[in-house]
């Protein structure tokens, strides 16, 4: 396959469609969508939506969007993000939050062709341009579709590689009239209906946030009411704030003022309003008057905005404790795990996208079809997870569970160790040989003690002596009637008679001194 790449490329099929297409080795190497100053695709149409915005005319915008003409409603989400901050900081951090993460390749199976595969992938995947890849294509989430061209070229191992992703203005876009789902560019052949994608140059991603048609996903369509209703509240907000926030000026002058003393009064409140300070004669009088409406008239307009902001929190983020009232941390990790629960759908969604249109048609180029193709992987590792993960591990590991090694590099993105390379070792292995001293030390220890007079063997033989002289008083009347009885019947009929008169005191305090003596030698012992 790969000294066959010259001039056309036949017999190959389109990820998307699944049918057979011809590829011109020219055509993946230009860019095909690059905006020009003139002619269809312009680098700037000059055409502003959100300044005019009312709601008949985001009615309109979203309407027609909805019916495939989706130009103004591109821009208008352009603008959003450019002039909301609240929109504009929660969208970023969704976007980051997958953009940030870094890919890992997972090959088809362990046989070495498809290793060989995996690695060539995990190479192309490796490049520095990924992340800003990855960054681009979800755009979509705000716009509901996003396009990037691939770029092709030859690198020297005769294998086709991207050498950069170029972004398409969605401006450029539409979708097709039959369906509205195939997305087609517009061109200078086909200005209005525009041309279907060509095969193996474009990446196209279509976040699913609802079920529906693409150009009803976007957050942008979600978010548009918020934004106008939260761009009126602040624009009557400042008209509020310019004409309530400031204390008015108010000059008095007699009545046999004259008309120059009264020019001069008018001059003097002018150059107060601006430079807070004016001279005028001692006849006149100058009060500035607060206003009623001044004091907390303006907590209807902010709490008007922040509602706003906290709706559009809730579209993007699916919370509003992390951004707009986070009260406490137990809550705060609650509403995290459902960003987080929203960011792993978002990470998924964007594995499709990458595995269908990129990895699929490297693989192609370069390799022919295969029945199975490695995956492209972003995983989004959470510390407590995997803290709990390695805890409940160690104990079965232990106890001889047999865990696969390359299964735990997975779910803690860690590569294969390279031969050669410095390798970390357990704490146990390195102190191995100082542990296999210390054993011996004790062992030592041990001995000597076992060779040394021994303190309990002492205590032994006070007790055997003192015994010898306390035993004989209840031992021996025993011993007699043991002698004296006919049968073991008798013996045991005779014995509690024989208990009674029997003095065992002194030999009971004895024994309960040997063994104080003893449990307080053990103590002593186990403390050194």
């Amino acid at each position: 396959m790969l000294n066959k790449l010259t001039g056309a490329i036949r017999n190959l099929l389109n990820p998307a469609t699944g049918e057979a297409v011809t590829v011109n080795k020219n055509e993946l190497q230009e860019e095909q969508t690059r905006a020009r100053s003139t002619g269809m695709r312009r680098a700037n149409s000059g055409i502003s939506v959100a300044s005019s915005l009312n709601p008949r005319r985001l009615a309109g915008v979203l309407r027609q969007a909805a019916e495939g003409n989706a130009l103004d409603y591109f821009i208008l989400a352009e603008e959003m993000e450019e002039r909301d901050l609240h929109y504009s900081s929660v969208l970023r951090t969704r976007k980051l939050t997958v953009a940030g993460l870094e890919p890992t390749v997972e090959a088809a199976s362990d046989d070495a062709r498809d290793i060989e595969i995996a690695d060539a992938v995990r190479t192309m995947i490796e490049r520095p341009q990924i992340p800003e890849l990855l960054f681009d294509l979800l755009d979509g989430l705000g716009k509901g579709i996003a396009v990037v061209e691939i770029l092709w070229d030859i690198s020297s191992s005769t294998q086709w590689v991207p050498r950069d992703y170029s972004w398409v203005d969605p401006r450029f876009l539409k979708m097709d009239a039959e369906t509205l789902r195939q997305v087609h560019v517009l061109t200078e052949a086909q200005p209005f209906h525009g041309e279907p994608l060509a095969a193996y140059k474009y990446i196209v991603h279509q976040p699913r946030l609802k079920s529906g048609l693409p150009l009803r996903n976007g957050l942008a369509r979600l978010v548009a009411v918020m934004y106008m209703l939260k761009s009126f509240t602040v624009r009557d907000w400042w008209a509020f704030g310019e004409k309530f926030g400031l204390p008015i000026t108010l000059g008095k002058y007699g009545p046999n003022a004259s008309t120059e003393d009264i020019q001069t009064l008018i001059d003097a409140i002018a150059s107060l309003a601006s430079d807070a300070g004016c001279a005028i004669p001692a006849s006149m009088q100058i009060d500035m008057v607060e206003t009623a409406s001044r004091q907390g008239g303006g907590d209807l307009f902010k709490g008007m905005a922040e509602w706003c902001d906290a709706q559009t929190s809730k579209a993007v983020l699916g919370q509003t404790m992390t951004t707009d009232d986070g009260s406490s941390q137990s809550q705060a990790n609650v509403h995290n795990q459902v960003r987080m629960d929203i960011a792993r759908w978002d990470a998924r969604q964007l594995e499709n996208t990458l595995n269908e249109f990129l990895v699929r048609p490297f693989i192609m180029l370069n390799y022919g079809p295969q029945d199975n193709y490695p995956n492209v992987c972003l995983r989004i590792n959470e510390p407590e997870n995997l803290k709990a993960l390695v805890d409940a591990l160690i104990p079965l590991i232990d106890r001889g569970m047999k865990v696969q090694a390359s299964v735990l590099r997975d779910k803690f993105g860690l590569p294969e160790p390279e031969a050669g390379s410095d390798i970390l070792q357990p704490t146990s292995s390195l102190n191995s040989s100082a542990g296999m001293f210390t054993a011996l030390n004790h062992e030592n220890i041990a001995l000597n003690r076992q060779s040394a007079p021994d303190d309990i063997d002492s205590l032994t033989q006070e007790g055997i002596s003192d015994w010898q002289r306390v035993g004989s008083a209840f031992t021996n009347p025993v011993l007699a009637l043991a002698s004296d009885a006919t049968s073991y019947e008798d013996f045991l009929a005779r014995l509690p008679e024989l208990q009674a008169s029997l003095d065992a005191n002194e030999f009971v305090d004895q024994l309960a001194r040997l063994c104080f003596q003893a449990r307080g030698m053990g103590d002593v012992s186990d403390a050194e």
